[in-house]
């Protein structure tokens, strides 16, 4: 990576008339305003599917798209939707947050109802669709098996269905898909919806020179169509139920730990069939992504593995991944690849190794860094050139309502001293310019540090739910004084791409 920088916003975040960010308008404006000052990067949060708690790092599939994120403006463009049809949508005026519940009961009517004029116009004949659903059999049939059966058990985890559906029999799946076609060219249409869009907003970006990092979570989640069709990738037991479950162990934050709740992965089985899941995976996140972060890298060398069922994460063990033998064959199948480890939490010498051993570039939380230890490797005089350098991530507090509402009285001090914090700056300022400044290949600024926005616009709180994946930018939020004032800093710190 050369010395360049970007923006942290997920796509949810954007604003628009309809409760939540879409592939529309505002996200080409968005990166017209990453183009304008001198950005490189735009960087998302996960483009799959959300299910229970709105977290894009729970999905129902590894692969599937979020349909919420599809632009309504352009269905009626093309005469699937008519502007009355979005009435109900438009009614909603909450411009700061994304209400969930509104968005999963208005959307889902509308988009039938496209997709009802679609199959009607003989979308479905179409060359591009036909082929879209070739290319992308080996996980969307299985995403809209998964899906059909679901929303005609009350949306219920594959492991409550009758056994007749719960455990995956292909004869009986394709008499009941027969039986619903209807259902399932809804989830047909709207993936190839979600990624006709994305790729077009996706090129936009990439010809104004700005790339995009995406993001893959390490795990999937229970109630998720791989556990249903593919038990073997994990560790179950003869009921297909999780023997261990994923989480984090306590440590000073969480005297429990943090139980994630997600099935392990059988390493030693993948690694027999040569990890051609994660090959697979990674090969797919690629032709949605420039750079993709891979989650919670530390678990590829050892993670907490929690018994299933236990009452919280501290009854849980380290056990080993399957290391640089996975990175072997994912570079040996694809080649060299843009990927950022995300190598945050607990640290040991066996992480740091895998990591330098794969090249990938790690991250760097300025916000970590002031504890008064001058030997904090989150204070940027230990940066080195193969990091991401930030200031907070999407789940860190806003720069601002750390500063102002956590940090001690000893942190905001040696925070003004450690970056000669100017009369004029605020706190989100001075801590954008210090990553800015330091020796990492990029830094990447949230926007609500941007637009020094306080906790209220906090994206995520780990280990708790409802209130979190939320935060919108404002209309009119980005203004000609913040383009200049990122510009500005991007050009005094050195990285302006050097094509602009």
């Amino acid at each position: 990576m050369q010395r360049t920088s970007g923006v942290l916003m997920h796509i949810t975040s954007l604003p628009n008339d309809y409760g939540i960010g879409s592939f529309g308008q505002e996200a080409y404006h968005f990166v017209d305003f990453l183009q304008a000052s001198k950005q490189s990067y735009w960087q998302i949060l996960p483009l799959t599917t959300t299910s229970y708690g709105d977290s894009p790092y729970q999905s129902f599939s590894a692969f599937a798209g979020n349909t919420h994120l599809i632009d309504l403006d352009l269905l009626v463009s093309q005469g699937y939707l008519h502007e009355d049809d979005l009435r109900d949508l438009a009614a909603y005026d909450d411009l700061d947050q994304v209400d969930y519940a509104f968005i999963f009961y208005k959307r889902r009517p509308v988009l039938e109802k496209a997709v009802a004029n679609f199959r009607d116009q003989e979308g479905t004949e179409s060359l591009e669709f036909k082929t879209f659903i070739s290319d992308n059999a080996n996980w969307l049939d299985p995403f809209v098996e998964y899906m059909t059966v679901k929303e005609n058990f009350d949306l219920n985890a594959w492991y409550e269905w009758p056994d007749k559906y719960k455990y995956y029999q292909e004869a009986i799946i394709n008499d009941f898909m027969a039986e619903h076609q209807d259902q399932a060219d809804y989830h047909y249409v709207t993936q190839f919806w979600f990624f006709q869009q994305w790729q077009a907003l996706k090129s936009y970006a990439n010809q104004k020179g700005i790339q995009i990092i995406g993001d893959i979570p390490i795990y999937v989640a229970a109630d998720s169509v791989e556990m249903w069709q593919t038990p073997e990738l994990f560790r179950v037991d003869d009921a297909f139920n999780p023997i261990d479950v994923s989480g984090v162990p306590p440590d000073a934050f969480t005297a429990d730990g943090q139980y994630w709740g997600n099935p392990i992965y059988d390493w030693e089985y993948m690694q027999k069939t040569g990890y051609q899941w994660w090959i697979q995976r990674i090969s797919e996140s690629f032709k949605l992504y420039d750079v993709v972060r891979i989650d919670h890298f530390r678990g590829f060398e050892s993670f907490w593995s929690v018994p299933f069922g236990s009452p919280t994460a501290a009854y849980g063990r380290w056990e080993k991944g399957p290391g640089n033998d996975l990175f072997d064959h994912v570079e040996a199948a694809l080649g060299e690849l843009n990927i950022i480890a995300e190598d945050l939490g607990y640290m040991t010498q066996e992480v740091i190794d895998m990591r330098e051993a794969t090249c990938y570039p790690g991250m760097k939380i300025l916000q970590f860094g002031f504890n008064n230890d001058p030997n904090n490797q989150d204070l940027p005089h230990h940066y080195s050139h193969n990091t991401v350098a930030y200031v907070g991530t999407h789940d860190n507090e806003t720069a601002e309502g750390w500063y102002q509402d956590t940090a001690s009285q000893a942190e905001r001090d040696q925070v003004d001293a450690y970056l000669n914090r100017r009369s004029n700056e605020t706190a989100s300022q001075a801590l954008n310019r210090g990553i800015a400044a330091s020796v990492s290949d990029v830094a990447i600024y949230q926007m609500q540090d941007l637009l020094g926005l306080g906790n209220e616009a906090r994206m995520n709180t780990p280990s708790t739910i409802g209130q979190n994946w939320k935060w919108r930018m404002r209309p009119g939020a980005i203004d000609q004084e913040l383009v200049d004032y990122l510009k500005q800093l991007t050009e005094i710190y050195c990285r302006k791409p050097e094509d602009q």
